[in-house]
């Protein structure tokens, strides 16, 4: 039944850059890249975030959240763990409920000031996600298996080369 899912989604799963490559005409070399890198990011999140609901019925944002609390074992204040995450306070607050009720993070106080919640990772919580986090390298590391080690240097350079394209194009605002 696995390999029928991976079936699917190769023959009937059509992409941006598909879509792109049938008419490279209309389509600048940046634009066809920009989609060949989404492209590839997409169907990585998508099989992590299959096989973490297989292996752990966990999704990616939970991880995600927990990995954000593996870095600081005295916890965090939801609204750091907020915007290290790029989501809204009430997309944490679900998380955070969801994790709690399940034993993995546990939630106080600031004593100085009530109103500001700390959550940090159980040790149970913990051990989840040391569990969760080393299938997931293992994972990637799978995904990457036909990608040569050579390889990866040299896109980690040009991929290091295009990020700073991008945040001097951000910073001088064209």
């Amino acid at each position: 039944m696995m390999g029928d899912d991976k079936y699917e989604i190769a023959s009937d799963w059509v992409d941006g850059e598909t879509k792109a490559l049938e008419a490279p005409q209309d389509h600048r070399a940046e634009l066809r890249l920009w989609l060949r890198l989404l492209t590839c990011s997409t169907l990585i999140e998508s099989e992590v975030r299959r096989r973490l609901r297989e292996e752990f019925d966990s999704t990616l944002p939970r991880f995600d959240l927990m990995a954000q609390l593996e870095r600081a074992p005295d916890g965090m204040v939801l609204g750091e763990v907020s915007k290290r995450m790029m989501v809204s306070p009430g997309n944490i607050t679900v998380l955070v409920g969801r994790l709690t009720e399940s034993g993995h993070l546990n939630r106080s106080t600031l004593p100085t000031d009530r109103r500001v919640q700390i959550i940090a990772l159980t040790p149970f919580g913990r051990a989840e996600f040391e569990k969760m986090a080393a299938r997931h390298a293992d994972w990637i590391s799978e995904l990457f298996a036909g990608f040569l080690p050579n390889d990866g240097g040299v896109l980690m350079d040009e991929l290091a080369k295009l990020k700073r394209s991008i945040i001097a194009t951000i910073a001088h605002g064209t």
